[in-house]
């Protein structure tokens, strides 16, 4: 008697995309008040569309947040397209209020600030548990995490204090204050996530196409001329065809220079690249070898 076949095999991107629904599901069935946090990059992108498919048909029971950086008008146009509720965290008002001081000064950025404007949200909307876009291949700090991350009282992440996720079960016990960092795309890797925006369709900003733009050279990392940076001297602006491998606040966040104007043309780039978008682009990952694990310790994504 022969065994049985089963000619029912899942793709490298069915499974992730499983997985990552699989995650969201036991949030919304575990946490009392989760929030998305959206930055209208591609990482944030694949993860709202999750969350449609997650759910659907029933609307995204948890709200969307947008610590407020870039891509504005395209974060409203698709938050609204999915019906999620949106809550606008902002930096500036931080500032305002005197929570964080501006840093001025050649090497001065607004990206550590934003760890104040995240973890004072989330106190002020009680979020017990908070999605985010990291994924594991970005970053030496990353690769550390585990998929529900914990995060004590004041918002901190200790590596030591890591929790056990064996045959995909999730320790989700927290006390008052207390929240847990969830991570979808943990095992994505970037090559994954634009094959699946390839795959999926999926509308993306223009800034991760080339495009012209002023820029001048800071350490091997091309960023965008702006009011936001001090330029020295020795720092020409000049023009250049360039795009976005990220978005981040354009104070740290370089560009490469490229000449892909459609999704396969990304695909096909980033297939021939050994470095990381963070690692290419990311200006404040290059302050110390442990740059990101410290952000991270107090607070950070």
């Amino acid at each position: 008697m022969s065994t049985p076949r089963s000619d029912y095999l899942l793709s490298q991107l069915d499974v992730l995309e499983s997985e990552s629904i699989h995650m969201m599901r036991e949030v919304a069935a575990e946490f009392e008040r989760p929030v998305l946090l959206f930055s209208g990059g591609k990482d944030s992108i694949v993860m709202l569309a999750l969350a449609e498919r997650a759910y659907w048909p029933a609307r995204i029971p948890f709200p969307v947040m947008h610590v407020d950086t870039e891509v504005l008008e395209f974060r409203d146009r698709r938050v609204a397209e999915a019906g999620a509720r949106l809550i606008i965290a902002s930096v500036q008002e931080s500032i305002d209020s005197g929570r964080v001081a501006e840093e001025t000064g050649r090497w001065a950025s607004r990206n550590r600030l934003q760890t104040t404007t995240l973890l004072d949200a989330v106190e002020e909307n009680r979020f017990d548990a908070v999605f985010g876009g990291a994924r594991r291949d970005e970053e030496k700090a990353r690769a550390k995490e585990r998929m529900f991350s914990f995060r004590d009282e004041f918002g901190q992440w200790d590596p030591k204090n890591q929790r056990p996720e064996l045959w995909n079960l999730y320790n989700t016990r927290i006390r008052r204050g207390e929240h847990i960092r969830v991570f979808p795309l943990s095992n994505w890797t970037e090559l994954d996530v634009w094959h699946y925006i390839w795959r999926e369709k999926l509308e993306i900003p223009s800034i991760y196409f080339a495009h012209q733009r002023q820029v001048f050279e800071r350490e091997g990392i091309l960023l965008a001329d702006g009011p936001y940076l001090a330029r020295s001297d020795d720092e020409p602006v000049f023009e250049a065809t360039v795009r976005y491998r990220t978005v981040g606040d354009m104070t740290c966040t370089g560009a490469v220079e490229s000449t892909a104007a459609t999704v396969p043309e990304v695909i096909t780039e980033i297939m021939a690249t050994r470095i990381t978008e963070r690692g290419q682009t990311r200006a404040d990952d290059r302050t110390s070898e442990a740059a990101m694990e410290d952000r991270k310790r107090e607070g950070y994504f």
